[in-house]
């Protein structure tokens, strides 16, 4: 592999039936990438063939659900742990909803996480990268979206923690911190700030703007360069890192 051409490599993205997962494929879709797409919805089926690519439909919190998802594939050259989930988990709400959230969101987006890796490495020798998706929550806070900060923080930390047990095995390990991106989970986020809040979405989300560097809300397909990046044999130097991608949002 040269650079960006993922040509002969079989990449696994998680979460990639919709929003930066999908992105994500599509950028490694024309980077010539064999894909293996896995999401907890019926569309990734769709989406997989729109990108000449195998699918499977799994909770990634369910280890025999992420066994068969990975049973088709000998080889995983690339690991994206992109599969997350955003709930608002407020800590003054004590109801068995809330709990039942806080729970589900850290299954999903920690045990999940690290349920796919495990079994993926099994598939990966050296030259191998795994790329997890944290969020720029994951260096700061949001009030209201504890159990989703929290994950993201832990998805930081077992980057650093499998960046050091997987680097004599020559299998590299980094995170994305995405910041505000046009998603349907982000958009959900939003609106719920904004009702708590007591303001508009149209005028919270510019404000949100307004404190970038760079003007402009980013879409799904912006994120996929620094997958790419990060996976290819151009970032052979770095593990352990987590990159801020936020338009200038948080101070890194």
């Amino acid at each position: 592999m040269t650079g960006l051409d993922f040509t002969g490599r079989t990449v696994v993205i998680t979460g990639s039936s919709r929003g930066i997962g999908l992105g994500i494929a599509q950028g490694f879709a024309r980077a010539g990438a064999t894909l293996h797409l896995i999401a907890n919805d019926a569309a990734v089926h769709a989406r997989a063939a729109d990108l000449g690519a195998t699918a499977a439909e799994a909770d990634i919190s369910v280890k025999s659900e992420v066994l068969r998802a990975l049973a088709p594939l000998e080889r995983i050259d690339v690991l994206i742990n992109n599969a997350g989930l955003e709930l608002m988990t407020p800590i003054a709400d004590a109801s068995d909803a809330t709990t039942d959230a806080f729970r589900r969101v850290i299954d999903i987006n920690v045990t999940g996480t690290a349920l796919v890796t495990a079994t993926a490495l099994g598939r990966m020798g050296a030259g191998g990268a795994i790329v997890n998706t944290a969020s720029i929550w994951g260096r700061v806070a949001e009030p209201g979206f504890g159990a989703y900060v929290a994950s993201k923080h832990a998805i930081i930390g077992l980057t650093k923690t499998w960046a050091r047990e997987l680097g004599p095995r020559g299998i590299r390990v980094n995170a994305v911190c995405p910041g505000w991106v046009r998603t349907e989970a982000s958009m959900r986020s939003l609106g719920r700030i904004a009702a708590e809040a007591g303001r508009a979405e149209d005028d919270l989300l510019t404000d949100i703007v307004a404190g970038q560097a760079l003007p402009g809300l980013m879409e799904p397909p912006d994120m996929a360069p620094t997958y790419l990046f990060l996976a290819s044999d151009l970032a052979a130097n770095i593990t352990g890192q987590s990159l801020g991608v936020d338009r200038g949002e948080v101070p890194w």
